[in-house]
Parts: C-alpha cells; structure tokens; sequence
C-alpha cells in the first residue's frame, strides 16, 4: 500500500460518513507539518527570546488540516485568501522554511522584502495555488478571492480559456472572521453568484481572547447557516487526518463538479497564544488541557505509524525537519535588513519599469492596450458632448478593444448608472460585463482587486464618494499590494467615484469631494477631469495604466454647459501628471482643479495676461514642476479648490511652493477652499460654503494688490 491511497471506510453516524478518502501523499504531508511545528517551536523558544523575531504568529493545532487543504487545492488556476494562521497552508504551495523564516525576521530575502509582518503572505504561483496578497486585517481575505473566483468563471466561460475550467478559490478564515462586513459581503456574492468558491473556517473558539459566542449567535456558524440558500455547508473536526481529509476532499469535489460555493468549519484547538505575548490567562486550565488533548500531530502520527510509515520512516522526518529548519534559520539571520534606500520601490508601477509584477492587471500577460501619447483630440463630430456621455463613450470603446474590462456596481446595468453612465452599455456587452451588484461597497471593491489579480480590468463604480467609506479597508489595502508584495503583484482597478456638489443642491451625503483623504491613500492615482474631453483622454490612460486609479467624476460637470465637449475620438490620451494651461499671465499663478476650473476662469475673466490659470487634471501624480516654473514667474499664487481647507491638498501645494519657490514670492500664498463644514442641503448655505465666482474674484484682486 503506497503513501497516497488508502482504503479506510468511515464509521457509521459520522459527520463524514459515505464520503471516499481523496488520494494524498501522506508522507508529504507529514513533513509539512514537521515542518510547520519545528518553524513554531524554533521561533517561540529561541527566536524570539533573543529578538530576532519581534512579531510571532503559530499555526500549532491547525497545521494539519491545511496540510490537506493545501494538497487538495492543486488546480494551477486555484487561489487562496490567506490570514495570520495559514503558514502550514502556504509551506503547501511551495513557501520554503527559509523564506517563513526570513520573513518573520524582515530579511531582505523574505518574499516581502521584509516590508511587511512575516505571516502576512502572497505568492506566485509554484506548481500549486496562487497565495493572494494577504491583508493584516480580519475579514480582508474574503472579498478579493470572490473576485478571483469571478474572474475563474469569466476566463472559463466568457472567454472560453480551458486553462481555467475547474479551478476554485479559497478562503481561510478563524472563527472570528465570520462576524466582518467581507465575511458577510463574500456570502452573499459567491452565492447569487454560485461561484466556485470555499469559504475554509477554522474555529478554535477565540478570536485573540473573545470567545466565539459573541461572534456568532450560538457559537457555530456552520449550524446558522444550514438553510442558506446556494450554499453547501459542512462541519467537522479538524484534528482527525481521516475525518478533515474526506470533508476538505468532498468540499473541493463540490466546487470542482460545479456545484456552487461550499462552506466548511473544521473545529480545531489554538494550542498557542493568538501570538507569542499571549499568555492565554483568559483560559481555564481545564479547557488548555482539553485542547493539548486535541492536538492533531499525534492523531496524524497515530493514523499513519505503522499502517503507512513504519517507526523510523516517521522519526526520520521528525529529525530531517528540525534539520532543515534550523539550517533555514541560520541561512535567514545571515541575510540583510531591508535597504532603506529603497523604501520607496514599487510603490507605483513607474518607479520600477523594468520589475513588472508577476501577477495582476494586462501587464504579467502581455495582453494589455497600449499607451501613446501626444496625439491631438480628433473628434468624429463636432457636436458637443455632456462629460458623462463621453465617460460612457470611452468605457465603450474600450471595451470594443479589450474583452478583459468590465464594468459593475450599484445600479450600473439594466438601469444604466443613476448618473446614466453606464446607460445601454449591458445591451451592447452582456450582462457578463456589464452587471449589477449587492449593495456592498467593501464586495465591489474586494471583488475588483480579485478580478484585477485575475487578469482582468475591474471598472467599478461607487455611486457617491461618501459611499465608498465601507470600501475603505479594500482600498488601502489595494493601493499597497505591490509595494507590501516586493512588486511581485498589482492591482490595476479603476475606481469611479462622483464627487462634489450638484447645481441644483448639495448635501452632506452626496456632495462631498474629499481628493485630500484619497490623495492620502498610498499607491492611488487620483485623477479630477474638468471638462468632457478631459474626461476622455483621462479616462483611457487610466484604463491602459498599470496602478490603481480614482477617477473622480464631478457632478456639477456632467451635464453643465461649460464641461461640454467634443468627443476627442477613441485615440486620446493625457497623461497624468501634467498640468493644463489655460490662460496665461505675468502677475499670478491661480492652481486649481475639477468644477472650480470654470468658476476661476469666470471669476479671472478680464484680467487676461495677469493671471495665469493651472489645471492640475491629476492631484497624484500633481504637477510640481510646472507649477512652480509659473509662481517663478508671477511672484505670487492663489490655490483655489472645493475641499475642506484644513488639511487640503492646497496646503500640500502651499508647502512645496514655500520649500522650493520662497525667494521668488512677492506675497504670501493664499488658499480658497470649501469652509471646514460638510456641504448644505440649503442652496443659499451651500454658497457659503463652496467658493464662489464672486468670492474667487475678490481673492484674485487681493492677490494682486499685495
């Protein structure tokens, strides 16, 4: 009888009786675990006592259950969601004890580089499943491999790609996870959906020192969701090789066959603290001996010693584990720090051309659409277009080029975008495209980062910019991927957002701008057309980029007179970080961006050849150097912006013109901005409150007379 079969039938009244045990090298697998719990053991006794460890995390009791998740999930299109307990899981697609160590450590021969915690994971692909970028926090793992689930669907059936029939998408998650918004959110997607997913709970009772009572009502979450619907729910023990092997096996095979999402809770004991400083006061001594009681590797050595590996066979892997990783250690704490000069590497994909990521948007495959610039507007028609239509247009185009780019959010299909943005375009392209969602911002965007590490162009819309707030973990976490990956991943997503005020009324819920907070987000692009054709030629660069975007849609502009445009014709591009001219003048330099462009160029009216009017059109990457070339010249600069002051991106520019354009000022640089109060729902208060044309003009004129 080899290592990988094994003719064992379940005991009558288990939970897993009648499922067939799946063929795994367990042999391999039990060196996996020996190897997981000597990198533990090293570590707890001797690595972090000396310090070279300062940030511990342990898988000591749900090792060997991942061991055989890890085995199972073999497709070379599969993906996993990892969380800070899943190192055995990734030792099984291929994490060598050297990298786990070096990571823990922050060696420059971590996979991150050392640029993030050590258990916080992600992996190209090496013969087993794809290790998606993995966040430090709870919950942030389900959403992004939802969308890699859909992406699995998309490349298999809408684009027929045979390399992908079959695959699935897991994530692992404790039992706490289960009471987080991308927990809740996944569920929900993945079964409208039917999507080939498994949602992989390990429930140890706690999550840190709460007890899984208050995150779950009844403390098992398999149990509550038994009767939910397109969902096949399994339960187990996680620390019995036989039962957990046909559970995770027949929970696979369910995916595999098509038959929708799977949710398996596996109860395993947590035989360490959360992490290396908890001590676990908060358990009985009862309750820590029942779980050591628990333990899976003596199960596991019971299950196989003698039937299928003799007493010295096992010893041997015992001894050859310990061995390898305490080589690995040594060869880790031989290894560098992280460079600080490179802090700043792959924090956008321009900082490091010749490193394209290994996975995630167009780029990796070659497929993506070219970026050419210089090319003047040409557009088809004279005709004037209202700057949503020409949004509608490129998205349109775009798609025309590239069946890889899909369009979704609240509202955006058959309605066609309560902006009507997206109008008709689920008639032009399918509803495989084009397509509505849950209203869950924190699902469309986790989704969108999934289908971007796909392969795919993810173009989701967030209805209002203060909708995105439940989002706001996902976005962080997106426009970090490749700088916390060592470059190794990207997330190119192109977020549409409508901000501002409408003519017609604000309010605190639908007008807010907030380019500052975004601009604090590291590793977005921020981008604010002022007009239609800026639109257009904005739009299409971020399409074809290769970084995460905000494309921030004003809802004044969209149908205003004074944003109309021409279409300028499917070829135009502006690339980001240049600035537009728009008049020109000897006496001041007026910076400003979105719906405040037209109100500056009416309030300037008259004073033609003294001021000078700069459109920023992108706020990262902004402008430096053509702004301060103009203060140069004008001696003195006004920043004029719809935002809140306190903290405005204008003060970011106020303090670079004060560091590097000081001497050639002959006044004090001078801000316009939205008063630090959200927007009223009062017409006449909104006045107040957003500049106005008469309130820019006096600013201008006392600019002028300094």
């Amino acid at each position: 009888m080899t290592p990988q079969t094994r003719s064992l039938k379940a005991q009558p009244g288990t939970v897993h009786e009648g499922m067939p045990l799946p063929d795994l090298d367990w042999r391999a697998l039990a060196r996996t675990v020996l190897v997981s719990r000597a990198i533990d053991r090293i570590e707890e006794e001797e690595l972090v006592p000396s310090g070279l460890v300062k940030y511990q995390f342990t898988a000591r009791g749900h090792d060997m259950a991942q061991a055989i998740l890890g085995q199972l999930i073999d497709h070379p299109r599969d993906a996993a969601g990892v969380y800070y307990r899943s190192r055995p899981f990734v030792l099984s697609a291929g994490l060598t004890p050297e990298e786990a160590i070096s990571a823990t450590m922050g060696r420059a021969g971590a996979p991150n580089g050392g640029r993030d915690i050590g258990v916080v994971f992600s992996l190209p692909p090496r013969g087993r499943a794809t290790i998606l970028p993995m966040s430090g926090a709870v919950g942030a793992q389900y959403t992004p491999a939802i969308g890699w689930a859909h992406g699995i669907r998309y490349r298999a059936e809408t684009l027929g790609e045979a390399d992908w029939q079959g695959a699935l998408a897991v994530a692992l998650g404790g039992d706490g996870s289960c009471a987080t918004p991308g927990f809740w959110a996944a569920l929900n997607i993945a079964t409208t959906g039917r999507l080939p997913y498994l949602f992989y709970i390990e429930d140890n009772g706690y999550a840190i020192s709460v007890e899984r009572r208050f995150q779950t009502p009844g403390s098992h979450i398999a149990d509550n969701l038994a009767s939910f619907q397109g969902l096949t729910v399994l339960n187990g023990d996680g620390t019995e090789p036989e039962e957990a092997a046909r559970l995770i096996a027949a929970a696979v095979g369910r995916i595999r066959a098509g038959e929708g999402p799977v949710l398996l809770r596996l109860s395993v004991p947590r035989l360490s603290g959360h992490s290396y400083q908890d001590n676990q006061a908060y358990k009985s001594e009862a309750l820590r001996a029942e779980e050591q009681a628990r333990d899976p590797l003596p199960k596991l050595r019971e299950f196989l010693v003698p039937e299928l590996l003799d007493e010295a066979t096992w010893a041997g892997l015992e001894t050859e584990a310990e061995a390898e990783v305490r080589a690995a250690a040594e060869r880790a704490a031989a290894q560098p720090e992280g460079d600080p000069d490179t802090a700043l590497r792959f924090l956008f994909s321009a900082s490091t051309p010749e490193q394209p990521q290994a996975l995630g948007g167009t780029r990796p495959e070659g497929v993506g659409l070219p970026l050419a610039f210089g090319r003047a507007p040409a557009p088809p028609t004279p005709e004037r277009k209202n700057l949503v239509d020409t949004v509608r247009m490129t998205l349109e185009a775009e798609m025309r080029l590239s069946p890889r780019l899909l369009v979704f959010g609240e509202d955006v299909g058959a309605k066609g975008g309560v902006h009507g943005a997206t109008m008709d375009m689920q008639l032009h392209f399918g509803d495989q495209r084009v397509f509505d969602t849950a209203l869950t911002e924190e699902g469309i965007i986790g989704r969108a980062v999934g289908l971007a590490y796909a392969g795919l162009v993810p173009v989701p819309e967030i209805q209002f910019r203060k909708y995105a707030d439940p989002a706001t973990e996902q976005l962080n976490d997106c426009g970090t991927v490749r700088w916390r990956t060592n470059g190794r991943f990207a997330a190119p997503v192109v977020v549409r957002m409508p901000v501002g005020f409408s003519p017609a009324t604000g309010d605190p819920w639908h007008s807010v701008s907030d380019e500052s907070i975004l601009a604090h987000s590291v590793g977005w692009q921020v981008v604010m057309p002022a007009d239609a054709e800026e639109a257009a030629g904005l739009l299409r660069t971020a399409l074809r980029g290769d970084d995460p975007v905000y494309f921030l849609e004003h809802r004044a502009l969209y149908f205003g007179a004074e944003a109309r445009r021409p279409y300028p014709g499917d070829d135009y591009m502006i690339p980001f970080g240049q600035a537009r001219r728009l008049s020109e003048g000897d006496q001041l330099t007026l910076v400003t961006w979105g719906a405040m462009v037209h109100r500056c160029l009416e309030a300037a009216a008259g004073l033609e050849g003294a001021v000078e009017i700069l459109d920023l059109r992108t706020i990262v990457p902004w402008d430096r150097a053509t702004v301060l070339d103009s203060v140069a010249r004008t001696g003195r600069c006004l920043l004029v912006h719809e935002d809140h002051q306190t903290a405005g991106f204008g003060a970011e520019i106020a303090a670079v013109i004060a560091e590097s354009a000081f001497e050639q000022l002959d006044a004090p640089v001078a801000r316009l901005c939205g008063l630090d109060c959200p927007v009223p729902y009062s017409i006449s208060m909104m006045q107040g409150v957003v500049p106005s044309v008469a309130r820019i003009r006096a600013a201008i004129d006392r600019q002028l007379a300094y």
